[in-house]
């Protein structure tokens, strides 16, 4: 797997360097930071600009590029002993998923379910996770209603974001819970909707409508802690 990115590059160097095989180069850096990431297990290599840009499809590499270990998914029963789990339904856009992670991890979420696609892309969403992706434990799931399932047998109370929701000011919290985000267009469909335990939505002002999927995510986060 390939990551690229000097923030998501470094948070590995400084938390997982077990996990880097090797890191590519494209850019000069002074002898000291040279010397300091020689110190390290894994092989550093030097590459033109030209390569990085294929190696990266035309992506913002920054100059840091790296092969790292695949990302190694949790299975259902990993969120037994858990109390907060968020589930992205339906959600495409790979730099809101990777916001959403890294907000998932700063906010002391259990772990987070991706479903409703087909695969997952982890090469952009390590990037736009700034790297927390290798840290938040991970879960994959195509059919969103499976999952839900699993949670309610497991004993989870299941909370939406819908626009017609209840102040999440005013709701409930029990201790063990599940968050549902849907879409960023359709927001959560109207079958997932129905297996809902609490609808929940953040009041707004000035009569604005809506957030991005990421930044409602990280509120919501937040509150439900």
């Amino acid at each position: 797997m390939l990551i690229y990115g000097k923030q998501s590059i470094y948070y590995m160097i400084e938390n997982h360097p077990n996990k880097i095989k090797r890191l590519y180069l494209a850019k000069d850096i002074d002898k000291k930071e040279y010397d300091r990431l020689m110190r390290h297990a894994f092989e550093v290599k030097r590459i033109p600009q030209q390569a990085a840009q294929q190696m990266s499809k035309s992506g913002n590499h920054q100059g840091y590029l790296a092969e790292v270990d695949e990302i190694m998914l949790q299975t259902v029963s990993f969120l037994k002993d858990k109390t907060f789990v968020l589930v992205l339904s339906g959600i495409t856009d790979v730099g809101n998923i990777g916001a959403i992670i890294r907000s998932a991890y700063a906010l002391g979420v259990d772990a987070v379910v991706i479903s409703g696609l087909n695969k997952i892309s982890y090469e952009p969403i390590a990037r736009s996770s700034s790297g927390a992706l290798f840290d938040m434990p991970l879960l994959f799931c195509k059919n969103v209603l499976d999952i839900i399932n699993d949670l309610k047998t497991m004993e989870y109370a299941i909370y939406g974001a819908v626009t017609d929701g209840e102040s999440i000011k005013e709701v409930n919290m029990v201790s063990k819970r599940a968050l549902i985000l849907g879409s960023e267009g359709e927001g959560i469909a109207l079958r997932v909707q129905k297996k809902l335990d609490y609808k929940i939505k953040i009041e707004m002002a000035h009569g604005f409508d809506s957030l991005n999927v990421s930044v409602a995510g990280a509120i919501l986060m937040d509150r439900m802690r």
